[in-house]
């Protein structure tokens, strides 16, 4: 069987939402159907040329497909393409990149007691 892309036209991009992490930081576990939605974010599957004036004024579109994104529950319009669900939004409605950041390693606590001998 074929499988079907989306291509987004314009200013637009494709995503996959990721399952939401009901767990929180703390420990606490928020069940589903709760008042408190989980945040919504996703991967960048593919993303529009842009539109025709951000050449000109030397604007890029600033995701690109594997980017993890963060958008609110409200953006673009949810479609199903081959029983996968995906949004397809503006790229001015992403709240912005989840990028990794390394943690500096940190130098071990300074022992007194070593210097004195």
């Amino acid at each position: 069987m074929a499988r079907h892309q989306l291509r987004p036209l314009f200013d637009r991009v494709v995503i996959k939402e990721l399952e939401p992490d009901r767990m929180r930081r703390s420990g606490l576990v928020v069940p589903p159907g709760s008042h408190e939605p989980p945040p919504q974010h996703g991967i960048v599957l593919a993303v529009g040329q842009g539109v025709d004036w951000w050449e000109s004024a030397g604007v890029q579109m600033p995701v690109r497909p594997g980017d993890h994104v963060v958008f609110p529950a409200s953006a673009g319009a949810w479609i199903e393409v081959d029983e996968e669900r995906l949004l397809v939004c503006r790229v001015t409605e992403l709240l912005g990149i989840l990028e990794r950041v390394e943690e500096p390693v940190s130098d071990p606590p300074f022992d007194d007691a070593r210097e004195e001998s």
